[in-house]
């Protein structure tokens, strides 16, 4: 029988990245779980010959279904935050994104990979900023009240997930590299490239994670891994970091790349207070700032780091 992964988040950058590796590899079959099976990105998928189901992480009903002889799930609910701040640029009146709370949507698909008996369970988290500071920084986004996706609510689905039983893996990630283009961090100038982000001090460490190769790279090392006992990757958090660098050292790099002038410039505010706050929050707290590159826990299970040559060209290709 084939192996089947069920991937939410399908049509969006994590869950793509997840679908494309395992498509490459060939050892497991990729199943799309998308609200939407007849969105261009969904219709894409199928022509790919990925098959393509309608799940609503709100709607448990629709998930039971949907996970069914599902070996494995991989599961990411992050993706109201990037879309409140695009849509918050444009509409700064908005209060909701109009998405079911984060905590309900990770109980919904904990519960439906129960009922299908899946055998591993990688969710797609971060670490609690608000945990971190005490409070202080709250990312939310929700503009005026912290009803949804935060952080803190992320940590609270992993609470969920440790008690449930399943076996669990937790994938962190660093800043996105290609949120340089999704969040218009690389602004083109006469001369090259200014990237431009709030309240990050130039002299902080950022990590960074090139979400497009390193993510499907190490969903695959965690399912060739977890059947084998030696490899104890259950209950396993996993940095998944692509380098560590200042921003301004980002910029010199990125600058040599291009063969133009790339430069750092750090403003006050983006006009998004969620976005401030966490810069402001990364700044401080240089998430996975001991975390080597490429992480060695990741590279016990033989999973391959991207070169620096690689991101550039990908980078070159993206400009």
């Amino acid at each position: 029988a084939s192996r089947i992964v069920a991937v939410f988040g399908a049509t969006g950058l994590q869950g793509s990245a997840v679908i494309n590796r395992l498509l490459e590899d060939g050892n497991f079959t990729p199943r799309a779980i998308t609200r939407d099976t007849h969105s261009e990105a969904a219709l894409t998928l199928k022509e790919r010959g990925v098959e393509v189901v309608q799940g609503d992480s709100g709607d448990k009903a629709s998930l039971v279904s949907a996970l069914r002889e599902s070996e494995a799930v991989f599961a990411v609910i992050w993706l109201s935050f990037v879309t409140f701040c695009l849509i918050y640029s444009t509409s700064p009146q908005m209060t909701s994104p109009g998405t079911t709370s984060e905590v309900t949507q990770g109980k919904n698909i904990i519960d439906a990979a129960k009922e299908a008996d899946a055998k591993s369970f990688i969710f797609s988290s971060l670490p609690s900023l608000s945990k971190l500071s005490s409070g202080k920084y709250n990312i939310s986004s929700h503009h005026r009240t912290n009803e949804l996706t935060d952080e803190k609510d992320k940590a609270e689905v992993e609470i969920c997930l440790k008690a449930s039983g399943l076996p669990n893996v937790f994938l962190l990630f660093g800043g996105f590299a290609e949120n340089f283009w999704r969040l218009n961090f690389l602004k083109k100038t006469s001369t090259g490239f200014n990237i431009t982000l709030p309240k990050y001090n130039p002299t902080a460490i950022s990590a960074f994670t090139w979400i497009g190769h390193d993510l499907g790279e190490a969903t695959l090392a965690v399912l060739k891994s977890y059947t084998d006992p030696s490899k104890e990757v259950s209950g396993k958090s996993y940095p998944v970091v692509t380098a560590q660098l200042t921003w301004p050292a980002l910029a010199a790099m990125t600058s040599q790349a291009l063969g133009v002038e790339v430069i750092y410039t750090c403003i006050p505010s983006s006009g998004i207070p969620p976005l401030d706050n966490l810069c402001e929050a990364r700044s401080k707290y240089e998430l996975y700032s001991t975390t080597p590159v490429p992480n060695p826990d990741l590279v016990a299970l033989e999973y391959t780091s991207p070169s620096s040559l690689s991101y550039f060209a990908y980078i070159r290709g993206s400009s």
